[in-house]
């Protein structure tokens, strides 16, 4: 009897365990360290740099300045209520602005006298 129990423990092992399922590693990303308050030298850059963005959006002041999204969107309305930029585009989810120049001032003011030229 001691044979076959010597013979039946290498026949049971044989399948053998598979190895445990490893998951795929995830990529992690950094976590983004953005402010939620405007220092000095930030607020200096938004008003000095960012008006001569072609492109002003939400999203470039997060990736641009580090600022966070709610104080992206503070910021590009106090642009807008100096002048120093123009919206483009308004759509709920995104706004997208560009920089005012003194031609786009200009331009209304030749259309107005086209118009009132035909009268």
């Amino acid at each position: 009897m001691a044979k076959k129990d010597v013979a039946a423990k290498p026949s049971s092992s044989s399948g053998g365990k598979k190895a445990k399922k490893k998951w795929s590693a995830k990529k992690v990303k950094d976590k983004s360290n953005n402010l939620v308050v405007l220092d000095k030298p930030t607020h200096e850059r938004l008003f000095k740099e960012v008006p001569t963005y072609k492109l002003i959006s939400q999203s470039v002041l997060v990736d641009r300045l580090r600022l966070n999204g709610s104080l992206a969107r503070i910021a590009i309305r106090e642009l807008e209520a100096q002048g120093l930029i123009k919206p483009l585009s308004r759509h709920h989810a995104q706004v997208i602005y560009t920089r005012a120049t003194g031609d786009e001032k200009a331009a209304p003011v030749a259309a107005d006298k086209a118009e009132s030229d035909e009268e």
